[in-house]
């Protein structure tokens, strides 16, 4: 999608603005199915939480994708999507039992990550299958907010819980069908995915119903110019290796399971926001843009690295900047920036804006929620509405207080 191109979407559709563009999505799906093409049952869950866009799930569920879910909201999107139940996981972490039944009642794979809801799954539901969510602690990831394998994390069922888990599972007669982890997200070095693996079929070996390994995600994408991404086409075969021989030894062949969410759509999204001010201090020179952390939160949330580009001007006389969101708070997108001289009305692309952005905005301000735009073989759709002010009163009861 050149610049000019993204212009004219702004043109048409407004700004601030999200836009996907699904060939990407396509490349990384099959990039990633090849990596592990030596193994024989290799599935995808796309991690629904990313973007949880009903298009976006519908163009992965029409690659192969099945859905990962982490609520029983994204359980229903997916079922909406037209997923098919037995590709649909269930992974939840810290939820009410209410909300596990349910999801049960769906018919949707259930992993579970911690002994109590394990033991009260096992009693409730007898017979039924479980996935068991594994702590192997590792600390891999690129931010400790997104560090999730490490042994003081809340997610997962400690590695050296084991005998534990085998005493509930054997007093309940729980068959566990799956072995899960995931141990965060923007992890480069690959040897943290082959600790993993060991550690998760070393877990798997202690039950004789198992039917599928999930090793999660978190493979790394480029951010910036020459970053470090994940080398998926090395890890692959290394993966699989290790994976058919514990199929060999374990006597049937299993499946292998990956969540992806930020390496399916994170390339694929370009944010835009327009240029409100230019304003000029002492110090700095920042870009006021029509957008806050309200719209994109993670350079606020996790000090997360979004290339940006002035897409109005990009050949322009280079300046540092400072661009900025118009929210009551520090919203900082990009510091110390080198730009094509900005002028107001600009067109300021953000990329990277597929994964974990329109997914986490918010009405904060009472600002209106963006509109998203998905383009499929260079034609572009509106996919969501921009919001407007009926949204942000819709679900308000005014009562009488005079």
């Amino acid at each position: 999608m050149d610049n000019q191109f993204l212009i004219s979407l702004t043109e048409k559709y407004g700004a601030p603005l999200y836009v996907y563009n699904a060939d990407v999505i396509e490349r990384q799906y099959t990039r990633m199915m090849n990596a592990f093409s030596s193994v024989k049952n290799v599935k995808l869950n796309y991690a629904v939480k990313s973007n949880t866009n009903i298009n976006v799930l519908k163009f992965l569920k029409n690659l192969g994708s099945g859905g990962d879910c982490v609520s029983v909201q994204e359980i229903k999107l997916c079922l909406a999507a037209g997923f098919k139940v037995a590709d649909i996981s269930y992974t939840p972490n810290g939820v009410s039992f209410e909300e596990i039944t349910e999801a049960h009642k769906l018919g949707v794979k259930i992993t579970l990550d911690n002994l109590s809801s394990l033991d009260k799954f096992g009693k409730t539901f007898p017979n039924a299958p479980v996935s068991l969510r594994i702590n192997p602690h590792i600390m891999a990831g690129g931010n400790a907010k997104i560090s999730v394998g490490h042994v003081d994390s809340k997610f997962g069922i400690s590695h050296t819980q084991i005998e534990e888990i085998k005493t509930i599972i054997k007093a309940n007669g729980t068959p566990v069908n799956g072995v899960h982890m995931h141990t965060g997200s923007d992890i480069y070095n690959p040897d943290a995915f082959v600790e993993a693996m060991e550690v998760l079929l070393g877990i798997a070996e202690h039950f004789d119903t198992i039917e599928f390994v999930d090793l999660g995600s978190g493979f790394k994408v480029p951010y910036k110019d020459n970053d470090h991404e994940t080398n998926l086409e090395e890890l692959g075969p290394i993966l699989g290796a290790s994976f058919n021989a514990f199929c060999k030894k374990y006597g049937k062949e299993l499946k292998l399971i990956f969540e992806p969410g930020k390496f399916l759509v994170s390339e694929s999204g370009k944010f835009l926001a327009k240029v409100n001010v230019i304003k000029q201090t002492p110090n700095i020179n920042f870009v006021g843009v029509d957008s806050g952390l309200n719209h994109l939160m993670r350079p606020m949330m996790y000090d997360a690295y979004h290339r940006v580009t002035n897409i109005s001007n990009p050949n322009g006389i280079e300046k540092e900047y400072n661009v900025v969101g118009y929210i009551c708070e520090t919203d900082t997108f990009a510091s110390s920036r080198t730009l094509g001289e900005v002028n107001e009305g600009d067109i300021i692309c953000m990329d990277n804006a597929g994964a974990y952005c329109f997914s986490m905005a918010s009405n904060y301000n009472s600002r209106f929620r963006p509109a998203e735009v998905l383009v499929v073989k260079g034609k572009d759709y509106l996919i969501r509405q921009r919001e407007t002010f009926e949204d942000i009163l819709k679900n308000q009861i005014e009562i009488d207080l005079s």
